[in-house]
C-alpha cells in the first residue's frame, strides 16, 4: 500500500496529510536530536490520523464519496484477486477480435473454493491507465467477460464480477463493433447462467459498462462507490450546461452505496476500512472475501432453475414505482 510521502490526498483528506507532515517533522527531529524521545508525540501523531479518518468518512456528503471511489490509491481489480486469492490464472481474449485488458479475469481459489473472478482493472500508473483504457471496456472485453462465465459454468463454479468503471468505451469503433449488443447480450446471458453470480461495486460503477458484469443472484457494494446511470459531471453538463454543478448532481442521483441498498437495487453494502479502502489493502480484501464466501456457500444451496427464476424476478421488479395523487 502507499505510504506517506508517496500518499496522495484529496482536498477533504488535507487534514489527515498535514498530521503526516508533522509526525516527518519529529522524525527528522528524533534523528537531529538523540537524547530527546519522540516516541510518545509520534504515537499520538498517528492516533489522531486514524481519529481523522473516521471523523471525516462519518460525514462524506455524495460527492465526497464520488471522489473516494476514484481515489488514485484506491485498489483495483488485480489487488482484490490478489489479497483475497491464490493460484489466480488469467484467461485473455474474446476468441473472435482482441484481448482488451481493461477486463481481466480468471480462475482462482478463494479460501478452497475455486471461483471465476472477472472485473475492470483501471491502471495503477499512467501508462498502465493508457493501456488498460481507464477501465472503459470494448466490446471484445464484454464478450471476453462473457466467455469465461460460460466456462465457469461449464465446470460449475461460481461467479464473483468486480465493477469498476467510469463506463463502457464510448468511441465510434467500439460502437462499431456493436458495443451496446454486447452489453446487452451478457445482461441477457447472465439473467441466465445456472452457476451463482455475484456482483460487487468496488470504486464507479456508471451506466451499462457497469451492467455488462453487474447481473447478479447478489449485487453489492463497498462503503464509498456509486452506482448510477451517468456520472455527475455529465449529468451537471447536461441539466446545467456546465460541471461546476456535479456536486448538486451527485445528491440528486441518489447514487451512493446507502441510498442503492434503501431502494433496494443492491442487496447489501461491504464496510471498508476506517478511512476507505485506499487505507489498508489487506482489510478492504478481507471485509470483502468474509462477505463472499458465506454468500457463495447459500446461493449453492439453492437449486440452480430456482436461483435462475429469482435472479430474473429481482431485475424484473427494478424501476417500478407507484404515484400517490396530491391531497
Amino acid at each position: 500500500m502507499p505510504q506517506y510521502p508517496n500518499r496522495q490526498f484529496l482536498d477533504f483528506e488535507t487534514p489527515i496529510k498535514e498530521l503526516y507532515e508533522q509526525i516527518e517533522v519529529n522524525k527528522k527531529n528524533a534523528e537531529k536530536n538523540k537524547s530527546v524521545d519522540y516516541t510518545a508525540v509520534i504515537a499520538q501523531l498517528e492516533q489522531s490520523i486514524v481519529d481523522k479518518r473516521k471523523e471525516i468518512t462519518e460525514n462524506l456528503t455524495s460527492w465526497q464519496k464520488v471522489q473516494l471511489s476514484r481515489h488514485p490509491d484506491r485498489p483495483y481489480t488485480l489487488k482484490y484477486i490478489q489479497k483475497m486469492t491464490t493460484d489466480f490464472v488469467e484467461l485473455h481474449g474474446d476468441r473472435n477480435v482482441k484481448d482488451d485488458k481493461a477486463i481481466v479475469g480468471g480462475f482462482a481459489k478463494l479460501d478452497g473454493e475455486t471461483v471465476m473472478i472477472i472485473g475492470q482493472q483501471k491502471g495503477i500508473n499512467t501508462k498502465m491507465r493508457q493501456e488498460r483504457n481507464f477501465g472503459m471496456a470494448n466490446p471484445e472485453g464484454y464478450r471476453k467477460a462473457l466467455r469465461l462465465m460460460k466456462l465457469a459454468e461449464k465446470f460449475d463454479k461460481p461467479i464473483i464480477t468486480l465493477v469498476d468503471t467510469p463506463g463502457a468505451f464510448p468511441g465510434i469503433e467500439a460502437e462499431e463493433r456493436g458495443q451496446g449488443e454486447a452489453i446487452a447480450r451478457n445482461i441477457y446471458e447472465m439473467l441466465r447462467l445456472k452457476v451463482p453470480v455475484i456482483c460487487v461495486v468496488i470504486g464507479e460503477g456508471a451506466s451499462g459498462g457497469a451492467m455488462g458484469i453487474g447481473v447478479g443472484d447478489k449485487v453489492l457494494m463497498l462503503e464509498n462507490t456509486w452506482y448510477t446511470v451517468i456520472s455527475p459531471e455529465s449529468c451537471s453538463s447536461i441539466l446545467w450546461r456546465s460541471w461546476e454543478k456535479k456536486e448538486t448532481a451527485a445528491e440528486q442521483l441518489k447514487l451512493t452505496s446507502d441510498h442503492m441498498l434503501e431502494f433496494g437495487l443492491v442487496d447489501g453494502v461491504v464496510k471498508e476500512p476506517v478511512g476507505g479502502a485506499h487505507w489498508d489493502y489487506d482489510l478492504a480484501a478481507q471485509y470483502l472475501k468474509d462477505t463472499l464466501l458465506p454468500m457463495i456457500r447459500e446461493l449453492k444451496q439453492v437449486p440452480a432453475e430456482e436461483r435462475v427464476s429469482q435472479r430474473i424476478r429481482k431485475f424484473g421488479n427494478m424501476g417500478f414505482y407507484e404515484v400517490h395523487p396530491v391531497a
